[in-house]
């Protein structure tokens, strides 16, 4: 390699991506490790965690840890792991989340406060906990998912887009918080992105999706990576509570 070759993106950093069993959360984890970061995947599937973590190269760059984001202790375990297995956490990415979609005449007070936990206060202790260890080394990025739905409201999902939308909120208040201490917080919203969820979805509901998609297509999980990388590494360096659309369009 000449000496003149650019330096990875994310060349010795450290990067904890919850949700990183599958999907984008894996998608993003990926992108990453090309980009030379060392990553800890934290998801409540240990077994699949631990496959994918292996399918990215091993302990030497890729470690898996069981964690459920609504209890603060077990992110504190994961980011632990980046620290004293990898030397340090530079990377963020809150990505884990569920749906639990019904009308509101149907949903349940349970599948209400499951995803508002899982989404709002896993983001929220995510972003607290990576804060605190952040601060210290006077840099940091994180990286928020929120969804389109946060934005626009959809049908069935009075939960979950209550729970994006306050993403959203978190983000710019955490923004505001930290800026001064070097770490900088942002938001992504996909769109209609090709994943193994949206492809169970009914014909005519997919449908209806794509034709509000100005570019005709969905989206994959590769591009909204794209985007949490740009986010990640210092190519966004003067950009601190934003919030990027990944959406092919749609609802602009």
């Amino acid at each position: 390699m000449s000496s003149t070759a650019a330096q990875p993106l994310l060349d010795g950093r450290t990067a904890v991506v919850t949700g990183g069993a599958q999907g984008i959360g894996l998608e993003i984890a990926r992108a990453f490790v090309d980009a030379g970061a060392r990553v800890v995947l934290g998801d409540l599937d240990l077994d699949a965690a631990q496959a994918a973590a292996d399918g990215l190269g091993g302990r030497e760059v890729a470690r898996a840890v069981r964690c459920d984001v609504v209890k603060a202790d077990e992110v504190d375990a994961l980011l632990a792991e980046a620290v004293e297995g990898f030397g340090s956490l530079d990377v963020m990415v809150n990505n884990a989340g569920i749906t639990r979609d019904a009308t509101m005449r149907k949903m349940t007070e349970e599948d209400f406060d499951l995803v508002i936990a899982v989404h709002l206060k896993g983001t929220w202790n995510g972003t607290r906990k990576a804060a605190a260890i952040m601060r210290e080394a006077k840099r940091g990025a994180i990286v928020n998912i929120s969804s389109l739905s946060g934005k626009v409201g959809m049908v069935g999902q009075t939960n979950y887009s209550a729970a994006k939308a306050g993403i959203v909120g978190m983000t710019k208040a955490a923004a505001k918080e930290m800026a001064h201490h070097g770490v900088r917080v942002n938001a992504i919203q996909p769109g209609l992105i090709r994943s193994a969820m949206t492809e169970a979805m009914p014909q005519k509901a997919w449908d209806q999706k794509m034709s509000e998609i100005p570019m005709q297509r969905a989206g994959e999980p590769a591009e909204v990576a794209s985007v949490a990388l740009f986010l990640a590494s210092d190519m966004s360096s003067y950009m601190t509570g934003t919030v990027l659309e990944v959406t092919g369009g749609r609802f602009m």
